[in-house]
């Protein structure tokens, strides 16, 4: 639309003014959960699997045992802030159901690309099948929801010889981008670097789709429209491609306030990333 106001539709922290006292209780909350999971012998903290200092995951443990299912978490911030401390304890839900947590850190733009970016996390992912030995799914907020589409969709083999092809079968995007063209139009774009061949070419909307894929894209219905057509747009380009995928709007939830389910071990958003990630075949 010629007329949309690309700026306001996806400047989530002028749309939510509290941004800064959820950043806060992030921050503690994560900090609680670290401390509790290395008391219990569960972390491992700052696993580096690049040569940047923030190319490191952290791995939280379930209490169940060495071969729980994986799955890895990708934080947002556009691709340009925040850091994945703040995010340990949205693996506490995943962990009371038995699933193993990654959360991995990456370089931010505009120091780095988005399309190093994208390598970083499948470096990652290479990481822990190394070290685990273990398919996994891959979950992401916000740019991390972008980051999990580029994982599912990425052709393992063509660039990891020994890495399964069904690496990454699954995905799960909260409030995720998948067609990064409406953010050349935004201010943002002097960190990102995109023109409109980069934008598709980095956009995982328009990616080649492996066969058997299962793709799931969650919305808080209090997001701006270009964030819920984004999930909409992907769940039913990816359907037609041939994967299964669901979009669901979370009632009452704004951008930042619809992460807050992963660290509850019974809401609904847990129990369906557990169900994906338990049905990996390994």
């Amino acid at each position: 639309m010629a007329d949309m106001d690309y700026e306001a539709e996806y400047n989530n922290r002028a749309r939510v003014p509290e941004h800064a006292e959820i950043f806060l209780r992030w921050a503690r909350d994560a900090e609680n959960y670290r401390a509790a999971a290395l008391k219990e012998g569960r972390a491992e903290l700052g696993l580096a699997y690049g040569d940047t200092p923030r190319q490191t995951v952290d791995i939280f443990a379930p209490q169940a045992g060495e071969r729980a299912p994986l799955a890895l978490f990708v934080h947002g911030g556009y691709w340009r802030s925040l850091d994945p401390s703040l995010f340990s304890h949205m693996a506490c839900g995943l962990n009371a159901r038995g699933i193993a947590v990654a959360v991995a850190g990456y370089d931010l733009c505009p120091i780095v690309t988005i399309a190093d970016i994208i390598e970083q996390i499948r470096r990652a992912c290479i990481f822990l099948w190394q070290r685990l030995g273990r398919r996994m799914l891959v979950y992401g907020w916000s740019a991390g929801g972008h980051l999990s589409a580029a994982m599912v969709a990425t052709d393992w083999p063509s660039l990891y010889p020994r890495a399964p092809a069904d690496l990454v079968a699954a995905g799960y995007a909260i409030s995720g981008l998948f067609d990064l063209n409406p953010l050349i139009k935004t201010s943002m774009n002097q960190d990102l670097r995109l023109d409109a061949d980069g934008a598709r070419r980095l956009s995982p909307q328009f990616w080649p789709l492996a066969a058997g894929r299962v793709f799931d894209a969650a919305v808080g219905a209090l997001e701006s429209n270009e964030f819920r057509r984004q999930s909409q747009s992907i769940a039913q380009a990816w359907r037609q491609a041939g994967a299964q995928t669901r979009y669901e709007e979370v009632a009452g939830m704004n951008h930042f306030t619809i992460v807050d389910a992963l660290a509850d071990p019974q809401s609904a958003m847990v129990a369906r990333i557990a169900e994906l990630t338990r049905a990996i075949k390994q």
